[in-house]
């Protein structure tokens, strides 16, 4: 049986017919060439260097050598056929003293990166901060002392200043919950503490920089359209014990209030201050600044969350637990399509939500590359089909669902998990760069042609 013969496993036409149908990686997963053109190390780069910190002692030194291959690149965005990319900024390429002077070279990379979708009929999305702060600013404090946030509203400026002529579509903070807490509390990410106390005045100041950019961003283009990324979990208890409702309450505020909460005008929520017991570096106005308003909320997911009670645990004492029986990725995270579905309406029903992409979305899986260079995915190509489908219910009960960007278009360094897991709808087979369009690449292109008629669909 051909693809194009295979039966459609959901109707997607409750899809808006202006659907945005997309593809998303990060700088430091894919671009390399950390050392070239006037790049200043990231955090990242002092992390992947630390023996211990990634698995396989990988780094994203070289990575997929994007840096070098961005025509080519262009080109396989066109092949899973997706009319619009998100990609993210690296701030050490474009301000390598965290503050200060520009460095050109940088951001003209990023101009012809951005020359080079609109040519190709590909609507890019940026993003701002995906993970990789300038070392030096880790030197003076990182995300735990306020002039971090000044600073980055300073880095978004210089970047909307030049590209904000073409790029109309931002997103200033990608999943700052790993920035925070696995970043500074549970150190498994950069810059790898484990300090309560310093993750959540990080948390403050990456809200603080995300209001700050907003409204630099706005300053300069004032038809952008600006967003925020968060990766939510849907929360459920093990049992109906007070204990293990308890906790899943304290989870759902760790994990999803205390990143949705302040953004939406409501502070910070009061049981996880509480719980946190650390006082948040207010100062007058900043609240208020944190809520600027925004255009779309981005909404990245990968799994549920099923948690009991653990007292003598680590914040928030809510240990999450595996079902047994189900479907399980290589990352070992539940296939669980409905926890999207549930995490749309809750934005819309719960927070308000106007107008919603999914920045993010995909699955790891052990590929082969066959005897005849072809790379079958059937397990990932489920997974897209199902979480596509689980949009399209979303949709129909409600949610105002702009997007999709499928995770990810190319197999990269996965952050603390090196090069053995793999995300993407294209195989990287990093010894020689070469790229092979999978199954599940073939796949989204024909869905999106079957929805869109035979063209790819870019934003409104």
């Amino acid at each position: 049986m051909t693809y194009s013969e295979r039966q459609p496993v959901n109707d997607l036409s409750a899809l808006p017919d202006d659907f945005t149908w997309g593809v998303a990686t990060a700088a430091y997963q894919i671009e390399g060439a950390v050392a070239e053109d006037g790049r200043s190390p990231s955090i990242w780069d002092t992390f992947s260097h630390t023996p211990g910190a990634v698995d396989n002692g990988d780094t994203g030194d070289v990575a997929c050598d994007h840096y070098h291959r961005v025509p080519e690149d262009i080109g396989l965005i066109k092949q899973v056929g997706a009319g619009a990319y998100r990609f993210s900024v690296a701030w050490p390429r474009v301000v390598p003293g965290g503050d200060g002077p520009v460095n050109k070279a940088g951001l003209d990379f990023y101009d012809r990166l951005v020359d080079g979708l609109l040519e190709a009929g590909i609507t890019p999305f940026a993003t701002l901060y995906h993970w990789d702060l300038p070392q030096v600013l880790q030197d003076r404090g990182g995300w735990t002392v306020r002039e971090t946030a000044e600073h980055f509203a300073a880095y978004a400026s210089v970047v909307v200043e030049r590209l904000g002529d073409r790029v109309k579509d931002w997103a200033t903070l990608n999943e700052p919950l790993c920035s925070a807490w696995i970043g500074h509390l549970e150190g498994r990410m950069a810059p790898g503490l484990t300090d309560l106390t310093a993750a959540v005045r990080a948390s403050y100041h990456l809200h603080l920089g995300h209001g700050l950019a907003v409204r630099a961003i706005r300053a300069l283009s004032p038809d952008a359209r600006v967003g925020i990324v968060n990766n939510l979990s849907p929360i459920e208890p093990a049992s109906q014990s007070p204990a293990d409702l308890a906790a899943a309450v304290r989870a759902d505020g760790h994990i999803n209030r205390w990143w949705l909460d302040p953004v939406h005008g409501r502070g910070y929520p009061q049981d996880m201050l509480d719980l946190y017991g650390v006082e948040l570096p207010l100062r007058p106005g900043d609240l208020e600044t944190i809520a600027a308003p925004l255009d779309w909320i981005g909404l990245n997911y990968y799994f549920r969350q099923i948690v009991t009670a653990d007292p003598d645990g680590p914040v928030p004492h809510a240990r999450q637990i595996q079902l047994p029986g189900t479907r399980r990725t290589a990352m070992d995270w539940e296939v669980h399509s409905e926890g999207l579905e549930q995490l749309l309406l809750r934005l819309t029903e719960e927070y308000g939500a106007r107008r919603i992409h999914v920045t993010e979305n995909g699955s790891a899986y052990r590929d082969v590359v066959g005897a005849d260079g072809s790379v079958h995915d059937p397990e990932r190509t489920r997974y897209l089909e199902e979480h596509l489908a689980a949009c399209a219910r979303a949709v129909r009960k409600g949610a105002p669902l702009a997007g999709y960007f499928a995770w990810s278009l190319l197999d990269n360094f996965e952050w603390a998990y090196g090069y053995d897991k793999r995300f993407g709808l294209v195989h990287v087979d990093y010894e020689t760069q070469r790229r092979t369009v999978k199954t599940s690449g073939r796949r989204y292109a024909e869905l999106i042609r079957a929805f869109s008629g035979g063209r790819p669909r870019t934003a409104a």
